[in-house]
Protein backbone atom coordinates (compact mmCIF):
# COMPACT_ATOMS: atom_id res chain seq x y z
CA UNK A 1 0.00 0.00 0.00
CA UNK A 2 1.61 3.34 -1.25
CA UNK A 3 0.23 5.95 0.51
CA UNK A 4 1.53 10.04 -0.22
CA UNK A 5 3.04 12.11 3.02
CA UNK A 6 3.70 14.99 0.53
CA UNK A 7 5.64 15.51 -2.99
CA UNK A 8 8.93 14.20 -2.13
CA UNK A 9 8.26 11.14 0.12
CA UNK A 10 6.03 8.34 -0.77
CA UNK A 11 5.04 5.62 2.22
CA UNK A 12 4.90 2.30 1.65
CA UNK A 13 3.00 0.57 4.21
CA UNK A 14 3.20 -2.84 4.57
CA UNK A 15 0.67 -2.36 7.36
CA UNK A 16 2.48 -4.49 9.96
CA UNK A 17 0.32 -6.16 12.85
CA UNK A 18 0.95 -4.74 16.15
CA UNK A 19 2.46 -7.05 18.52
CA UNK A 20 -0.08 -8.25 21.31
CA UNK A 21 1.81 -7.22 24.28
CA UNK A 22 -0.68 -8.50 26.72
CA UNK A 23 -0.21 -12.08 25.11
CA UNK A 24 3.56 -12.04 24.77
CA UNK A 25 3.94 -10.73 28.45
CA UNK A 26 1.83 -13.19 29.55
CA UNK A 27 3.45 -16.02 27.23
CA UNK A 28 6.57 -15.11 28.28
CA UNK A 29 5.98 -15.58 32.14
CA UNK A 30 4.23 -18.34 32.16
CA UNK A 31 7.49 -20.08 30.82
CA UNK A 32 9.34 -22.20 33.26
CA UNK A 33 13.00 -19.83 32.56
CA UNK A 34 10.36 -16.43 32.67
CA UNK A 35 11.14 -14.32 29.47
CA UNK A 36 10.26 -10.77 28.28
CA UNK A 37 11.06 -9.99 24.46
CA UNK A 38 13.52 -7.15 24.01
CA UNK A 39 11.45 -5.55 21.50
CA UNK A 40 9.21 -4.10 23.96
CA UNK A 41 11.63 -2.25 25.71
CA UNK A 42 11.19 0.99 23.38
CA UNK A 43 8.13 2.48 24.41
CA UNK A 44 8.81 6.61 24.54
CA UNK A 45 10.16 6.21 28.20
CA UNK A 46 12.85 3.49 26.79
CA UNK A 47 13.25 4.96 23.70
CA UNK A 48 14.78 8.27 25.49
CA UNK A 49 16.64 6.16 27.83
CA UNK A 50 18.36 4.22 24.92
CA UNK A 51 19.40 7.29 23.95
CA UNK A 52 21.19 8.29 26.98
CA UNK A 53 22.70 5.20 27.31
CA UNK A 54 24.27 6.08 23.85
CA UNK A 55 25.76 8.78 25.23
CA UNK A 56 27.49 7.08 28.22
CA UNK A 57 31.13 6.90 28.53
CA UNK A 58 31.07 3.25 29.19
CA UNK A 59 28.73 2.51 26.28
CA UNK A 60 31.22 2.35 23.73
CA UNK A 61 29.22 0.81 21.08
CA UNK A 62 27.46 4.02 19.26
CA UNK A 63 30.71 6.30 19.24
CA UNK A 64 32.69 3.58 18.20
CA UNK A 65 30.78 2.01 15.02
CA UNK A 66 30.39 6.34 13.76
CA UNK A 67 33.74 7.10 14.09
CA UNK A 68 34.77 3.75 11.73
CA UNK A 69 32.02 5.10 9.32
CA UNK A 70 33.44 8.82 9.46
CA UNK A 71 37.24 7.53 9.62
CA UNK A 72 36.54 4.90 6.06
CA UNK A 73 33.32 6.71 4.64
CA UNK A 74 35.39 7.43 1.21
CA UNK A 75 36.66 3.61 0.99
CA UNK A 76 32.91 1.93 2.32
CA UNK A 77 31.34 4.33 -0.51
CA UNK A 78 33.93 3.42 -3.51
CA UNK A 79 33.38 -0.92 -2.61
CA UNK A 80 29.55 0.24 -2.53
CA UNK A 81 29.95 2.12 -5.86
CA UNK A 82 27.55 4.17 -7.70
CA UNK A 83 24.15 4.15 -8.05
CA UNK A 84 22.81 1.82 -5.54
CA UNK A 85 19.69 1.52 -3.83
CA UNK A 86 20.54 1.28 -0.08
CA UNK A 87 18.09 -0.56 2.56
CA UNK A 88 18.44 0.04 5.73
CA UNK A 89 16.66 -2.11 8.43
CA UNK A 90 15.45 -0.59 11.52
CA UNK A 91 16.30 2.89 10.14
CA UNK A 92 15.30 4.35 13.45
CA UNK A 93 16.29 8.40 13.04
CA UNK A 94 18.71 7.31 10.25
CA UNK A 95 21.65 9.32 11.55
CA UNK A 96 24.69 6.68 10.71
CA UNK A 97 23.17 6.31 7.08
CA UNK A 98 23.60 10.41 6.55
CA UNK A 99 27.26 9.76 6.89
CA UNK A 100 27.29 6.85 3.76
CA UNK A 101 24.79 9.54 1.82
CA UNK A 102 26.78 12.33 1.74
CA UNK A 103 29.63 10.24 0.20
CA UNK A 104 27.48 7.73 -2.43
CA UNK A 105 28.05 8.28 -6.03
CA UNK A 106 24.33 8.91 -7.36
CA UNK A 107 22.52 6.70 -5.38
CA UNK A 108 19.44 4.91 -7.11
CA UNK A 109 17.32 5.59 -3.73
CA UNK A 110 17.54 4.78 0.18
CA UNK A 111 14.68 2.67 1.07
CA UNK A 112 14.44 2.91 5.19
CA UNK A 113 12.37 0.37 6.92
CA UNK A 114 11.32 0.52 10.45
CA UNK A 115 7.76 -0.72 12.00
CA UNK A 116 7.52 2.77 14.03
CA UNK A 117 5.61 4.71 11.41
CA UNK A 118 5.99 8.35 12.16
CA UNK A 119 9.39 8.10 13.65
CA UNK A 120 9.99 6.67 10.27
CA UNK A 121 8.30 9.28 8.46
CA UNK A 122 10.22 11.80 10.36
CA UNK A 123 13.53 10.23 9.50
CA UNK A 124 12.56 9.83 6.15
CA UNK A 125 11.67 13.48 5.30
CA UNK A 126 14.98 14.97 7.25
CA UNK A 127 16.93 12.75 4.41
CA UNK A 128 14.27 14.17 2.32
CA UNK A 129 15.27 17.38 2.97
CA UNK A 130 19.13 17.17 3.03
CA UNK A 131 19.32 15.24 -0.32
CA UNK A 132 16.61 16.79 -2.23
CA UNK A 133 17.43 14.69 -5.57
CA UNK A 134 17.31 11.08 -3.99
CA UNK A 135 14.17 9.08 -4.30
CA UNK A 136 13.40 8.38 -0.54
CA UNK A 137 10.56 5.58 0.05
CA UNK A 138 9.96 4.64 3.21
CA UNK A 139 8.74 1.04 3.89
CA UNK A 140 6.25 0.43 7.39
CA UNK A 141 6.99 -2.72 8.29
CA UNK A 142 8.52 -5.70 10.84
CA UNK A 143 12.00 -6.02 9.02
CA UNK A 144 12.40 -9.70 10.77
CA UNK A 145 9.29 -10.71 8.56
CA UNK A 146 9.53 -11.12 4.65
CA UNK A 147 9.00 -8.40 3.05
CA UNK A 148 8.79 -6.43 -0.60
CA UNK A 149 10.65 -3.56 -1.81
CA UNK A 150 9.08 -1.30 -3.57
CA UNK A 151 9.73 -0.23 -7.40
CA UNK A 152 12.45 1.99 -7.97
CA UNK A 153 12.21 4.85 -10.60
CA UNK A 154 16.15 4.30 -11.51
CA UNK A 155 17.56 1.08 -11.88
CA UNK A 156 20.19 -0.07 -9.57
CA UNK A 157 23.22 -1.33 -9.99
CA UNK A 158 23.54 -3.41 -6.98
CA UNK A 159 21.41 -2.79 -3.88
CA UNK A 160 22.99 -3.04 -0.44
CA UNK A 161 21.19 -3.74 2.57
CA UNK A 162 22.88 -1.55 5.25
CA UNK A 163 22.17 -2.69 9.01
CA UNK A 164 24.41 -0.84 11.57
CA UNK A 165 24.40 -0.92 15.34
CA UNK A 166 25.09 -4.67 16.52
CA UNK A 167 22.03 -5.15 16.31
CA UNK A 168 22.35 -8.55 14.89
CA UNK A 169 23.84 -9.37 18.28
CA UNK A 170 20.35 -9.56 19.34
CA UNK A 171 19.58 -13.04 17.45
CA UNK A 172 20.72 -16.31 18.53
CA UNK A 173 23.09 -17.46 15.97
CA UNK A 174 20.61 -19.93 14.25
CA UNK A 175 17.87 -16.87 14.43
CA UNK A 176 20.72 -14.49 12.96
CA UNK A 177 21.28 -16.73 9.88
CA UNK A 178 17.45 -16.89 9.31
CA UNK A 179 17.84 -13.39 9.04
CA UNK A 180 20.91 -12.68 7.35
CA UNK A 181 19.30 -15.34 4.49
CA UNK A 182 16.04 -13.24 4.68
CA UNK A 183 18.06 -10.07 3.69
CA UNK A 184 19.83 -12.13 1.09
CA UNK A 185 16.72 -12.98 -0.55
CA UNK A 186 14.97 -9.47 -0.40
CA UNK A 187 17.98 -7.71 -2.44
CA UNK A 188 19.14 -10.75 -4.06
CA UNK A 189 22.21 -12.55 -5.73
CA UNK A 190 25.28 -10.10 -6.19
CA UNK A 191 23.86 -7.33 -3.46
CA UNK A 192 26.35 -5.82 -0.52
CA UNK A 193 25.47 -6.41 3.42
CA UNK A 194 26.92 -3.23 5.35
CA UNK A 195 26.60 -4.44 8.81
CA UNK A 196 27.83 -3.49 12.03
CA UNK A 197 28.99 -6.60 14.65
CA UNK A 198 30.31 -6.06 17.99
CA UNK A 199 33.38 -7.85 18.93
CA UNK A 200 34.31 -10.49 21.71
CA UNK A 201 36.86 -8.71 24.29
CA UNK A 202 37.64 -8.45 27.72
CA UNK A 203 34.70 -8.96 29.91
CA UNK A 204 35.29 -6.46 32.12
CA UNK A 205 34.75 -3.93 29.29
CA UNK A 206 31.37 -5.28 28.36
CA UNK A 207 30.58 -5.40 31.73
CA UNK A 208 30.80 -1.69 32.56
CA UNK A 209 29.00 -0.73 28.98
CA UNK A 210 25.58 -2.73 30.39
CA UNK A 211 26.25 -1.71 34.05
CA UNK A 212 27.14 2.14 33.62
CA UNK A 213 28.11 4.00 36.80
CA UNK A 214 24.70 6.17 36.57
CA UNK A 215 22.35 3.44 36.28
CA UNK A 216 20.88 4.72 33.02
CA UNK A 217 21.09 0.89 31.58
CA UNK A 218 19.47 -0.28 34.76
CA UNK A 219 16.55 2.19 34.04
CA UNK A 220 16.36 1.06 30.87
CA UNK A 221 15.58 -2.63 32.22
CA UNK A 222 13.26 -1.78 34.83
CA UNK A 223 11.10 0.21 32.16
CA UNK A 224 9.95 -2.38 31.23
CA UNK A 225 8.27 -3.51 34.25
CA UNK A 226 6.76 -0.29 34.60
CA UNK A 227 5.41 -0.48 30.91
CA UNK A 228 3.11 -3.32 32.11
CA UNK A 229 2.53 -1.80 34.73
CA UNK A 230 1.03 0.87 33.67
CA UNK A 231 -0.57 -0.67 30.03
CA UNK A 232 -1.39 -3.87 31.25
CA UNK A 233 -2.60 -2.91 35.23
CA UNK A 234 0.00 -5.25 36.35
CA UNK A 235 1.21 -4.72 40.48
CA UNK A 236 5.27 -4.88 39.56
CA UNK A 237 6.91 -3.15 42.85
CA UNK A 238 9.69 -2.13 40.67
CA UNK A 239 11.84 -1.65 43.67
CA UNK A 240 11.90 -5.56 44.44
CA UNK A 241 13.63 -5.81 41.15
CA UNK A 242 16.75 -5.23 40.06
CA UNK A 243 18.72 -4.99 36.81
CA UNK A 244 21.25 -8.04 36.37
CA UNK A 245 23.48 -7.91 33.60
CA UNK A 246 26.73 -10.30 32.81
CA UNK A 247 28.73 -11.68 30.40
CA UNK A 248 28.44 -15.57 29.54
CA UNK A 249 31.78 -16.33 27.94
CA UNK A 250 30.36 -20.13 26.52
CA UNK A 251 27.42 -18.65 24.39
CA UNK A 252 29.65 -15.88 24.31
CA UNK A 253 27.05 -13.20 25.12
CA UNK A 254 25.85 -10.76 26.99
CA UNK A 255 22.77 -11.68 28.99
CA UNK A 256 20.31 -9.59 30.62
CA UNK A 257 18.02 -10.05 33.50
CA UNK A 258 15.79 -8.47 36.15
CA UNK A 259 16.26 -10.48 39.11
CA UNK A 260 13.77 -10.64 42.08
CA UNK A 261 15.29 -9.88 45.54
CA UNK A 262 12.49 -11.42 47.41
CA UNK A 263 9.97 -14.40 47.21
CA UNK A 264 6.79 -12.48 46.01
CA UNK A 265 3.65 -12.93 43.79
CA UNK A 266 2.84 -10.33 41.07
CA UNK A 267 -0.70 -9.95 39.41
CA UNK A 268 -1.04 -9.68 35.68
CA UNK A 269 -4.70 -9.31 33.89
CA UNK A 270 -5.65 -11.68 36.14
CA UNK A 271 -3.24 -14.18 36.54
CA UNK A 272 -0.82 -14.92 39.38
CA UNK A 273 3.17 -15.28 38.81
CA UNK A 274 5.29 -16.36 41.73
CA UNK A 275 8.98 -15.38 42.34
CA UNK A 276 11.78 -17.13 44.10
CA UNK A 277 14.35 -14.77 45.86
CA UNK A 278 17.09 -14.64 43.05
CA UNK A 279 14.87 -16.30 39.85
CA UNK A 280 15.20 -13.86 36.91
CA UNK A 281 12.86 -12.69 33.75
CA UNK A 282 15.47 -12.65 30.74
CA UNK A 283 15.12 -9.63 29.02
CA UNK A 284 17.79 -9.81 26.23
CA UNK A 285 21.13 -11.31 25.02
CA UNK A 286 23.96 -9.60 22.88
CA UNK A 287 25.82 -11.76 21.15
CA UNK A 288 29.61 -11.02 20.42
CA UNK A 289 31.46 -12.13 17.38
CA UNK A 290 35.12 -12.98 16.08
CA UNK A 291 35.85 -11.61 12.78
CA UNK A 292 36.12 -15.16 11.67
CA UNK A 293 33.25 -16.33 14.03
CA UNK A 294 30.59 -14.00 12.28
CA UNK A 295 32.08 -14.70 8.48
CA UNK A 296 31.48 -17.80 9.38
CA UNK A 297 28.11 -17.46 10.12
CA UNK A 298 27.10 -15.20 7.44
CA UNK A 299 28.50 -17.59 5.24
CA UNK A 300 25.86 -20.40 5.95
CA UNK A 301 23.49 -17.23 4.71
CA UNK A 302 24.68 -16.83 1.70
CA UNK A 303 27.30 -14.12 2.04
CA UNK A 304 30.85 -13.86 1.21
CA UNK A 305 33.19 -11.12 3.45
CA UNK A 306 34.82 -8.74 1.45
CA UNK A 307 36.11 -5.90 3.50
CA UNK A 308 36.25 -5.40 7.29
CA UNK A 309 36.79 -1.89 9.27
CA UNK A 310 37.72 -1.73 12.97
CA UNK A 311 38.70 0.97 15.27
CA UNK A 312 42.24 0.44 16.58
CA UNK A 313 41.54 -1.43 19.78
CA UNK A 314 39.27 -3.88 17.86
CA UNK A 315 36.22 -3.26 19.87
CA UNK A 316 33.81 -3.01 16.83
CA UNK A 317 33.90 -3.59 12.84
CA UNK A 318 31.83 -2.35 10.33
CA UNK A 319 31.92 -5.55 7.66
CA UNK A 320 30.87 -5.57 4.47
CA UNK A 321 29.56 -8.54 2.66
CA UNK A 322 28.42 -10.06 -0.70
CA UNK A 323 25.66 -11.94 -1.37
CA UNK A 324 26.32 -15.26 -3.50
CA UNK A 325 24.65 -15.86 -6.97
Amino acid sequence: MIQSTDSAVLLHDLEPVTDDFKAEVLAGLRRPRKQLPCKFFYDQRGSELFDQICELEEYYLTRTETAILFRNVREIASVIGANCLLIEYGSGSSLKTRILLDHLESPAGYVPIDISRAHLLRAAHAIRLRHPRLHVVPVCADYTESLTLPDSPRAPVRKVVFFPGSTIGNFDPWSARHFLAQARALAGPGSGLLIGVDLKKDPRLLHSAYNDAAGVTAEFNLNLLARINRELGADFAIDRFAHYAFYNPGPGRIEMHLLSLEEQTVHICGEAFNFTRGESIFTESSYKYTIEGFSRLAAEAGYRQTHCWMDAEKLFAVMYLVAAP
